[in-house]
């Protein structure tokens, strides 16, 4: 497994003193940076943040096997009900392993509600068959309101279709001692995983929530979790020359913070990683995204995520990177070794805007394209980064997605902020459950009228 990091367009003498980072500054970052590594390692070795033992859970990863292999060759779909964390994390391992939709083409499908539009949601039972879905409803909470709807609508379909034989596709993954699903799934016999309490929703795709639909689709879940053990393992190190996540947050943090980039634009070379990078925009919007440190200051931090594939968006959005507000640090991803080269055919046309490219390869195409951009960039005083991954298989994308993980780690330990909690959610699902006619939730409802009031 191999992955690397490479800050070099970050740096000073490629992007000026003004928007890139001196080695003096870098070394006077150094010891923030381990400090960061022994604050986020105390709070997991008192067991308030779980996510680092997730890889290592092999009597989880058995189990989940076990029922994988019992419902093999029963089914064609499987229907994941669930939002954010519990359903951003399902998307990234299936568009990485097995392609990005619509062109995806392995059974069985992945089919996601991770939205409340009723229109989506009556296509999405329509383009299924009730005797050939297994469902997967995920929330920690076990009363997320889009989830929950979601659910009894996906429930009564199946029970119209199987009868008493639904609950014996419906697997059920929440929380072990708390929440209204636990009670339904308990009740009606579900296939039930739980989340860990100390680990949260985006941060929960190595848990049962990621995995396993991961196994019901046929990835490969144990090199899934190796590829993660490993890049764990990496990420306890003090050595910054080999530690990535931890190099990768020094740098990010240092970039934000001295030259004020507020936004970071998550940049895949690849079709395969882009829904990991919609899962990246949650990972970094709702961990890094606070009010007040851990001292109660009010101190309104956040980088701003952005998702953006290449090439598709160098012609669509790179005009306004090079151009527009010089408030942005970009982050390639790429892969060394794609699966197929794509070879261009020699078609001697005689016409200079195709010969060039006949007996080359997409894939050099590809590799040249985003050299360029991260050098136009630079040119451009654009600060940019690069993440490679050697290839996408389990093992590499197991390690990627948990490097990303103990960056946002790190990087919360550096603005010292809760990266672990998402207070500025709560807000508006109270606001729901009050206007859904919740039971518990009177005070939201009147300050929602208060609001309307003042909209006249």
């Amino acid at each position: 497994m191999s992955i690397s990091f490479d800050p070099r367009n970050l740096l000073a003498h490629m992007v000026g003193d003004g928007n890139g980072l001196t080695q003096a500054e870098i070394d006077e970052g150094k010891p923030a940076a381990l400090a960061a590594l022994q604050g986020f390692r105390q709070q997991f070795d008192a067991g308030a943040i779980g996510f680092p033992a997730l890889p290592n859970n092999k009597a989880l990863i058995d189990e989940i096997l076990a029922l994988a292999k019992k419902l093999d060759g029963t089914y064609d779909t499987v229907c994941v009900v669930g939002i954010g964390g519990s359903a951003l994390g399902c998307w990234a391992l299936d568009c990485a392993m097995r392609g990005p939709h619509p062109v995806q083409v392995k059974k069985p499908r992945l089919v996601i509600l991770d939205n409340v539009d009723p229109d989506f949601i009556h296509n999405a039972l329509e383009s299924m068959t009730p005797k050939k879905t297994v469902v997967v409803v995920i929330a920690k909470s076990g009363s997320t309101a889009e989830t929950m709807g979601g659910f009894l609508i996906v429930r009564e379909w199946l029970m119209a279709g199987l009868g008493k034989k639904a609950a014996g596709r419906i697997v059920a993954v929440t929380s072990e001692g708390r929440g209204d699903l636990k009670v339904l799934a308990t009740t009606e016999g579900y296939a039930t995983f739980h989340i860990p309490e100390n680990v949260g929703g985006r941060f929960s795709v190595l848990s049962a929530v990621g995995l396993v639909p991961a196994a019901l689709i046929g990835l490969n879940i144990k090199k899934l979790c190796r590829g993660a053990a490993e890049m764990t393992e990496n990420s306890w190190s003090e050595d910054l020359s080999s530690n990535i996540a931890l190099s990768a947050a020094l740098h990010h943090w240092l970039i934000w913070t001295l030259k004020h980039k507020t936004m970071q634009v998550a940049f895949p070379y690849s079709n395969f990683l882009w829904g990991t990078a919609f899962w990246f925009r949650q990972l970094w919007a709702e961990s890094l995204g606070k009010a007040k440190d851990r001292t109660g200051t009010v101190i309104h931090v956040g980088q701003t995520p952005i998702a953006a594939l290449g090439t598709t968006d160098q012609h669509s959005q790179v005009q306004l990177y090079i151009e527009g507000p010089n408030d942005k640090v970009f982050t390639f991803w790429t892969v060394k070794k794609t699966k197929n080269a794509g070879k261009i055919p020699k078609a001697k046309l005689g016409l200079v805007g195709f010969d060039y490219l006949g007996g080359k390869t997409m894939a050099t195409l590809l590799d040249s394209e985003r050299r360029a951009t991260e050098a136009a960039l630079a040119v451009n005083e654009r600060p940019n980064c690069t993440f490679t991954l050697d290839k996408v298989d389990e093992e590499h994308l197991g390690a990627f997605l948990q490097l990303m993980e103990f960056e946002t780690a790190f990087l919360g330990e550096l603005l010292n902020i809760n990266a672990f909690d998402q207070e500025g959610v709560e807000l508006g699902k109270k606001f729901t459950y009050a206007l859904m006619g919740r039971a518990g939730f009177d005070e939201f409802k009147q300050q929602f009228a208060d609001y309307e009031k003042k909209r006249g």
